[in-house]
């Protein structure tokens, strides 16, 4: 989606494409950016603030302007990104041995060793991370001892290989 409008003050074409739309389950809509700075860079974002917000209140929308991540919070989720393709799913076939080795909360790498070799363990690891079947605290840095557990979404994983 795209908002285009004439700016009453310089009389100037603008746009803005909002980070995010959302439908909920009960029909209503949700248009939302998130800034990736606080400062003067997001001047004009929040300019277009207000028109989005005026543009989705007359269609019956929310719009909402949310708060820049934490930097550390930004970068965990950058790196995790970088592992969101299907492929790394189940790299080497280490998927079952990584989320059996995380079934306790236990240290990032302890539990890469112990799902198999190491540098095949950890993209799989990281693509668990980012699924949401294994789950971790972003808000600390990623490192070799971050604590690790299993995610809300681990029992997905069994359901998936029970229905083939």
């Amino acid at each position: 989606m795209r908002l285009i409008w004439r700016d009453p003050g310089s009389g100037r074409t603008l746009t803005w494409v909002p980070q995010l739309f959302a439908r909920y389950a009960e029909g209503s809509a949700l248009l939302a950016d998130c800034p990736a700075a606080a400062g003067p860079a997001a001047g004009r974002a929040a300019r277009a603030a207000a028109v989005l917000a005026a543009a989705c209140a007359a269609v019956g929308f929310t719009y909402r302007r949310l708060v820049p991540p934490d930097k550390v919070v930004a970068a965990n989720v950058r790196w995790l990104a970088g592992y969101r393709h299907p492929r790394h799913r189940d790299a080497g076939g280490l998927e079952q041995a990584v989320l059996e080795a995380f079934t306790e909360p236990r240290p990032l790498m302890a539990g890469a060793a112990a799902a198999g070799e190491v540098l095949t363990a950890l993209p799989v690891l990281y693509h668990a991370l980012w699924s949401g079947r294994l789950t971790a605290d972003l808000e600390r840095p990623l490192g070799e001892h971050t604590l690790v557990s299993p995610g809300p979404a681990a029992g997905e994983a069994e359901q998936e290989q029970h229905a083939s």
